[in-house]
């Protein structure tokens, strides 16, 4: 179990126990427990002790936690979402978790560049914070809408970005939570990245795209026709036998947590039934299960 194959499991919604309980016989062998913006009042101590019960004697672990906003801003939400951070660092021993995900958040409207010196200087501290109780920090890649001229959550959306991110931390606790989907709505190989980015990747998320060539072909990439959709793993474009062979091959091991809650047809009444598929379209990927060597 190297590499394990789970889901992501909202927090800011009710009866998150319940939930868990529910949907662990289906296989997920992880939880990404996570946030949107807030804590929303949650105690962690109890949250925690209420996921563990929830587990009870099952091999699942929790080894990232997830808290998604805009820490680099100052409204409301944003400052709450910094909070939230500081606090999943403190109470990540809990939980098993040894990595923190989420945006780096951005100067909302500006360029890039114009977030870094507010990125260095709340993540140089958090970095530091989740230094001294050996945890890391990763980064997801996604846009979140925005580009490099403009946007309102993250920075951490392109590879050139990295660059300039672990210039300003070359940290060694601050990295990525990848996934293939996020580099394919921008016609980026997901691939190569791997190669080049490994060390950097500390959780990834199972996320997929289905890239419409024809759509592109004819009406480009800023049209009124959709040219890319994200679709739960097994139901999109990517190969994930190559990409969990590069993953092996650059030494990564943890876990691949599916992100739902995207895809145009297995949404609604068809989510769990997609994730599920996803976790045997990964699992397969992965070479099935474990069968030990003969002794």
């Amino acid at each position: 179990m190297d590499l394990r194959i789970g889901t992501m499991v909202k927090c800011n919604a009710p009866n998150v126990g319940a939930y868990v309980r529910q949907i662990l016989p289906h296989g997920f062998e992880s939880i990404e427990p996570f946030f949107w913006q807030s804590l929303g009042g949650a105690d962690l101590t109890r949250l925690a002790a209420e996921l563990r019960e929830a587990i009870g004697d099952r091999d699942v672990t929790m080894s990232t936690l997830g808290m998604f906003g805009n820490p680099l801003e100052d409204g409301a939400l944003d400052r709450e979402t910094l909070t939230g951070w500081k606090a999943l660092i403190d109470h990540a021993h809990l939980f098993g978790a040894t990595t923190i995900a989420g945006f780096t958040g951005r100067i909302r409207g500006r360029p890039i560049e114009e977030s870094l010196p507010r990125y260095r200087e709340v993540w140089g501290e958090l970095a530091r914070r989740a230094a001294d109780r050996g945890l890391r920090i990763a980064f997801e890649n996604c846009a979140m809408d925005g580009n490099w001229a403009a946007g309102d959550w993250n920075i951490a959306h392109n590879p050139d970005a990295w660059a300039l991110m672990f210039n300003e931390l070359p940290q060694e606790n601050i990295g990525l939570e990848w996934e293939p989907c996020h580099q394919m709505v921008y016609l980026i190989d997901p691939l190569p990245q791997i190669r080049k980015w490994a060390a950097r990747i500390f959780h990834v998320h199972g996320k997929d795209a289905t890239i419409r060539w024809e759509v592109i072909r004819e009406h480009g990439i800023f049209g009124k026709h959709p040219f890319v959709y994200m679709r739960t793993p097994g139901f999109g474009d990517s190969n994930w036998t190559d990409i969990i062979t590069e993953l092996r091959l650059a030494g990564y091991r943890g876990s691949i947590d599916i992100e739902g809650w995207h895809d145009p047809v297995y949404r609604d009444a068809l989510e769990m039934t997609g994730q599920v598929a996803a976790l045997r379209h990964l699992q397969l990927s992965r070479g099935g299960m474990l069968v030990p060597n003969p002794t």
